[in-house]
């Protein structure tokens, strides 16, 4: 009775605080766990994981979590599946797990945990940026939002380019207090460091991994227009990317120990991947976004470039270059110049929906809601319907 009451009152309280402040700890939270997951996984390479391997296990886990979920809580709006929504689902793991979380890795061996983050925060750019590509959003020129969604898509892909093509001299290296730290906490030894192997290709491949997210958004909207359980196509999307993952494992892991878990810490970065950064995230992700809406869920991303700064640069001794740090600057700015351009572009939409409603009080019908994607923060939320 004692615990029935302490949950009781736990869920008041809770309650009781505004919904507002509950967004932005939850937003807060999710940016620690998503940070953790840079930090965690480069700990994992270091430490001689498998690429695959670690791969394979973090889908594994992250498609038992998602699969209860879509089962019970989309059983009547899930359609009958077919043959080519099955192709569909393949190829959005093909570019959305296969490809994307592949180039992550690659770049993030080869690079540092902070710029594999940083370079991420153009996502939203490189999305438009397709997505005008293939007309499925419109580019008006003629209007604020279209002209800081253009501005902020150059800033992005100028940043990308800093960061690719100009490493510079060191701003900050920690090297000497690591080494101090270790001493009293060896537990960081065992991490490694954050020095990359190639700087220039790990960014070339986490480009290649930003290509695929983004990629991945836009090829996804058609498909939740035909089969709109959402919960549903991430757990297929997720089994296709096991089964892809499988093969090329098969192919390209010959030895068998690289299955075999060798430490307490591989362990322990395959289940913060799978059930922090792929289960519980998601679940926070899409609970704030149904409530913020994914543009106020999008300007929280820099804040998980700085915490995976401060964690990297604590845990793992990363130093910070000119370079980075500009094109990091860069990036940003070019992620907030989307944002307001896609938040002012539904403010004229609401407005021109209004205005169209207004004439019309016999039917005492309302403006139309638009209502906030819950897939990705980072997709194009177009408030035309048609994305």
């Amino acid at each position: 009775m004692a615990d029935i009451g302490g949950s009781v009152s736990g869920s008041r309280m809770w309650c009781s605080i505004p919904e507002k402040l509950q967004l932005h700890g939850a937003m807060l939270a999710l940016q620690f766990g998503y940070a953790g997951f840079h930090v965690v996984s480069r700990a994992a390479l270091n430490m001689g994981i498998s690429k695959l391997v670690f791969l394979v296990y973090r889908n594994i886990i992250a498609f038992f979590l998602l699969l209860p979920f879509a089962y019970f809580l989309e059983k009547k709006e899930r359609p009958p599946i077919t043959f080519n929504f099955l192709l569909q689902f393949f190829l959005l793991a093909l570019v959305g797990i296969t490809a994307n979380q592949g180039f992550y890795l690659l770049g993030l061996e080869n690079t540092s945990p902070t710029f594999a983050s940083a370079i991420q925060n153009s996502v939203p750019a490189i999305t438009f940026l397709m997505a005008a590509l293939l007309r499925i959003e419109q580019v008006r020129l003629n209007r604020k939002d279209g002209i800081a969604k253009v501005m902020g898509t150059i800033c992005c892909v100028a940043g990308a380019t800093v960061i690719t093509l100009y490493k510079g001299p060191t701003i900050y290296s920690p090297t000497h207090s690591l080494q101090t730290a270790t001493t009293t906490a060896p537990i960081f030894a065992s991490l490694g460091d954050a020095t990359g192997k190639s700087w220039t290709l790990g960014c070339v491949f986490l480009i290649g991994h930003c290509l695929s997210w983004s990629g991945w958004l836009v090829l996804q909207a058609p498909v939740l227009k035909k089969y709109p359980a959402r919960l549903s196509v991430t757990s297929y999307t997720c089994f296709f990317g096991i089964i892809q993952f499988v093969i090329i494992a098969a192919i390209v892991e010959r030895d068998a120990q690289a299955w075999l878990f060798h430490s307490g810490g591989e362990i322990f970065s395959v289940l913060y991947a799978g059930v922090v950064a792929s289960g519980i995230a998601f679940a926070v992700q899409i609970w704030c976004i149904q409530r913020g809406g994914p543009v106020f869920v999008a300007v929280y991303q820099p804040v998980q470039t700085l915490v995976v700064a401060v964690m990297a640069s604590f845990a793992l001794g990363e130093e910070f270059f000119l370079g980075g740090i500009i094109g990091a600057i860069l990036i940003i700015a070019g992620l907030y110049f989307v944002l307001w351009g896609k938040s002012e572009e539904r403010k004229f939409a609401l407005e021109k929906a209004a205005i169209l409603s207004a004439p019309d009080h016999t039917n005492n019908r309302t403006p139309p809601l638009i209502k906030p994607s819950i897939t990705q923060p980072l997709l194009i939320h177009s408030s035309n319907d048609n994305v």
